[in-house]
């Protein structure tokens, strides 16, 4: 079977953690069992967020007085695409996978014209109070906003309409390779002469891991984050794991952009245009994930858990 695993920047370094890098490469250490035992058996993409790793690698280039400017988060993204494909490489070789991991430094195409990109709405970096986020947006220039208990900050994100690699994946799943595509959501680029140029902007990862798994034909999309999956009342007394969640019941509930939102509508649009299998749920609980033990499976309609 192929498959896509989209695994969250907020998995490796959950809310309010130390942005250290053993931190996340004990995480994917742990998961690495669970994904080998995976990819041992079938045709995996891997598709990884950014959000935490990104607005890191934004606060160094922003407080390094020694340039003439902040690196653009364009290429924070391409950066943060070899760090953290790396981590996996390392990772899933050390965990005993003997297929080749690839990771291709990847593009997503955007319309320049999507609203999207007027209204920041993506949250990166690391978590601040009220305070500490306005006089960071003061000193850099950004957007916060709050994001639960705290303070982020906020960029936009255009929906994506291909990656560019995609193809090259594909050719790389046929001889037999594990591919790392379309980290942190591949990089946003906009037609320009006969090529293509970044723009300001982080693509969520859960749309484009959608767009993958359409494009290269998989049959499933598992969506791996730092919670059980889909909750109902979610962070009250009485929140509760939805084990399945039909797609015509999306819409009357309340699922905030920021946070599960767009896990569920990327699985949503996924089930919708291909008729495959898509599942929620933490990274820590992979295998039984896939056991149908934990997590939340999406269906279409006239569907049923399989």
């Amino acid at each position: 079977m192929r498959l896509v695993v989209a695994i969250g920047g907020n998995a490796l370094l959950h809310r309010g953690e130390i942005p250290d890098a053993k931190t996340q490469v004990v995480r994917l250490a742990l998961a690495a069992p669970a994904l080998v035992a995976l990819a041992a058996e079938h045709e995996v993409v891997i598709v990884h967020g950014n959000g935490p790793q990104v607005g890191l690698l934004a606060m160094q280039t922003g407080d390094d007085s020694s340039l003439t400017s902040p690196y653009p988060l364009w290429d924070l993204v391409a950066e943060s695409q070899g760090l953290i494909g790396y981590w996996l490489q390392e990772a899933l070789g050390h965990a005993g996978l003997a297929k080749d991991v690839v990771v291709l430094v990847s593009r997503t195409l955007v319309d320049p014209t999507d609203p999207r990109l007027l209204v920041p709405t993506k949250f990166v970096g690391s978590m601040y109070d009220e305070s500490g986020a306005h006089a960071l947006a003061r000193k850099h220039d950004w957007t916060v906003a709050a994001d639960g208990s705290g303070w982020r900050r906020v960029v936009p994100s255009p929906l994506p309409i291909r990656i560019l690699e995609s193809a090259q994946a594909m050719l790389l799943l046929d001889a037999g390779a594990t591919v790392v595509l379309a980290g942190g959501g591949g990089v946003p680029v906009v037609p320009d002469g006969p090529g293509f140029r970044g723009i300001e902007g982080i693509v969520d990862k859960d749309y484009v891991a959608a767009r993958v798994a359409v494009d290269i034909d998989a049959q499933m999309l598992v969506i791996l984050t730092d919670v059980q999956g889909v909750m109902s009342n979610f962070g009250t007394p009485s929140e509760e794991l939805l084990k399945t969640l039909k797609i015509q019941d999306i819409e009357g509930n309340c699922f905030p952009d920021g946070s599960i939102g767009p896990k569920v509508r990327a699985a949503a649009d996924f089930v919708t245009a291909s008729g495959g299998r898509a599942l929620i749920g933490s990274l820590d609980n992979l295998g039984a994930i896939m056991d149908g033990k934990s997590g939340t499976e999406i269906l279409g309609p006239g569907t049923t858990s399989s």
